[in-house]
């Protein structure tokens, strides 16, 4: 039997394609007196209220003027087990890992903290409006079975995967190449597809994974052709030395995880700062997603990703928290430092088009648009309601914006976590209470 309609009320903004600026309005559809019809965890219709309210006039009306309504926010890159090491003093990269995150992650071998740790880590994604994300779990199968069934819970679309790692990790933090195999291929047949869910294929980057592991995960992916890939690629300069006196014969470092079979379009490569020509072609070749991680390349001084380079040669890129590096779970903050970092380079981030990459432009990158990511008809109802004028320095400066565009500059810039009245995961409010 079908569910009792929701109709949610309030100004809406969807995105058909990537805005070029605030002329460019066949890109998206703002409405000032919106409303997106909801029922069974599904938007039936989005339109102007006064048509909805006509069309079901039984459906129950949640009236959330004068806020704005988008939806759900993507995240393409982060670490469930690095949630105790964020905001963690560190060097580079490779001191923070062995000093801070591989210590951490070897106490999600434990139940009870892998699960403590993820209701923990999914209150705080639902707070900050993030109804998606690709996920790095620990080596150990418990993790994993913690983020998956947490997620099924809530209903979340969720994607992720254990990593593989069989050297260069500590004791407790090692699988092998054959174990590696086996534990990812047996989470994958148990989660992948299930509910919301969907696996990745992780090894975590070619430092930590042999040559026999990467050929395994190049097997896993040749088995699941649907599965996603997710690993790291050329973060800092020192990790690219090393990876690369590891495996001599590459011709670069993305090289390698070609060889091994793993450079495709449902590939996601955390980072991707310092590449090569040859990489960048095959990324354009292949399909292969970098991801922007702003705020952990700022903390890390890994460097300035260079997106406008990679769009001018045909890559796409998608954008993430990579938390725990990463120093914010907000898709908004990662926003404001990721048009910090563009700036730096000359290359502007308009605020339509920095809105479109946190929800139909990460879902274009997961090739997920006919599920999540827009508030077209047919799609799952993950909706996140937005109050630009949500602390006193954010309503003293609405008080003098005119605009959507200012108002979504105001949100990028100064927006967290409070900016987010309520989100919507398959249609049912779920942003949790603060304690």
């Amino acid at each position: 039997m079908s569910s009792s309609a929701t109709l949610l009320r309030g100004r809406t903004l969807n995105f058909r394609a990537e805005p070029a600026g605030p002329e460019d309005t066949a890109a998206f559809c703002y409405i000032e007196d919106g409303a997106i019809l909801i029922q069974d965890g599904m938007i039936v219709a989005q339109g102007a209220y006064s048509e909805l309210c006509h069309r079901r006039p039984e459906a129950r009306v949640v009236d959330h003027r004068p806020h704005l309504l988008m939806p759900g926010f993507i995240d393409l890159h982060l670490h469930f087990p690095q949630v105790q090491v964020v905001a963690s003093w560190g060097e580079q990269l490779l001191d923070w890992l062995n000093t801070y995150t591989f210590p951490a992650e070897t106490q999600f071998a434990s139940p009870a903290h892998a699960a403590r740790m993820a209701g923990a880590f999914f209150d705080l994604l639902l707070s900050h409006g993030t109804t998606t994300a690709a996920a790095f779990c620990s080596v150990h199968p418990t993790s994993i079975e913690a983020y998956f069934t947490e997620a099924a819970r809530r209903n979340m679309r969720m994607i992720g995967g254990k990593v593989m790692m069989d050297r260069n990790a500590p004791d407790g933090l090692r699988d092998n190449a054959q174990l590696g195999y086996d534990d990812s291929k047996a989470l994958l047949e148990r989660w992948h597809g299930r509910g919301r869910a969907s696996y990745a294929i992780s090894p975590r980057f070619a430092i930590t994974s042999t040559p026999a592991q990467l050929e395994a995960a190049g097997a896993l992916a040749k088995e699941y052709p649907d599965a996603f890939v997710q690993t790291h690629l050329s973060e800092n300069r020192d990790e690219i030395a090393y990876t690369l006196s590891l495996y001599p014969e590459a011709a670069d470092y993305l090289g390698i995880y070609e060889h091994y079979g793993l450079v495709g379009a449902k590939t996601l490569l955390g980072h991707a700062i310092h590449l090569e020509p040859r990489e960048i072609a095959l990324l354009a070749e292949t399909g292969g997603k970098p991801v922007f991680c702003p705020t952990s390349n700022l903390f890390l001084g890994s460097g300035l990703f260079d997106e406008g380079g990679l769009r001018a040669r045909g890559v796409a890129s998608g954008i993430a928290t990579d938390i725990g590096a990463g120093t914010s779970y907000s898709m908004l903050q990662t926003l404001n430092e990721g048009y910090k970092v563009l700036q730096l380079q000359n290359q502007p981030l308009h605020p339509l088009r920095a809105f479109h990459w946190i929800t139909r432009g990460n879902a274009e990158i997961l090739g997920e648009t006919h599920r999540i990511g827009t508030l077209d008809p047919g799609t799952e109802a993950d909706i996140v309601v937005m109050n630009a004028a949500a602390t006193p320095a954010m309503a003293l400066r609405m008080e003098a914006a005119t605009t959507l565009t200012e108002e979504l500059f105001v949100l990028q810039v100064l927006g967290d976590d409070r900016a987010v009245a309520e989100v919507y995961v398959a249609g049912q409010p779920a942003k949790p209470k603060p304690a």
